[in-house]
């Protein structure tokens, strides 16, 4: 199966919704205003969600470099395929999130999928996105939410 299996990750980003001025200082405070700005519909069980994520965290840092975490729930957290998501969340100021390079994190996306293999297919969407010059630029400059989810699209196109 190649990078187009599951849902288009611009949906993803789309049900999840970004962020922008997070307030905090720490990973956990980050995750913890992201999470509480979250819809109803998408994270009914936000102190749940937290805590999950605040656990795989504390297993390793989710920070994987050029100013990017990928902070996800250890283990899925739901079944149903259509309440999957992606949230972004831009810092208010850059973040020490232990990440390998020692850059401050610039822009937490919280992958939230339903099942071990989704998540993978997740994930290597927004790795090969974040290879592209571009697509980081638009992560440093906190573009509006529009062009994000525009250049993901885009993206996705070419994985066909």
């Amino acid at each position: 199966m190649g990078i187009e299996e599951g849902e288009r990750l611009a949906a993803l980003v789309e049900r999840g919704g970004i962020f922008y001025g997070i307030p905090g200082t720490s990973p956990e405070k980050i995750l913890t205003g992201l999470i509480s700005r979250l819809p109803g519909e998408i994270a009914p069980q936000g102190d749940l969600l937290l805590k999950a994520v605040l656990e795989r965290e504390a297993l390793m840092s989710t920070g994987i470099g050029r100013g990017i975490a990928l902070p996800h729930p250890r283990n899925p957290l739901i079944t149903d395929e259509n309440k999957q998501f992606v949230a972004i969340a831009f810092p208010e100021i850059p973040v020490d999130w232990k990440a390998l390079d020692g850059r401050a994190v610039h822009a937490a996306l919280l992958i939230v999928s339903a099942s071990a293999r989704l998540h993978l297919h997740t994930l290597s969407k927004i790795n090969f996105l974040c290879r592209q010059e571009e697509f980081l630029e638009l992560l440093q400059n906190r573009a509006p939410q529009k062009a994000i989810i525009t250049a993901i699209g885009e993206a996705e196109k070419t994985w066909r």
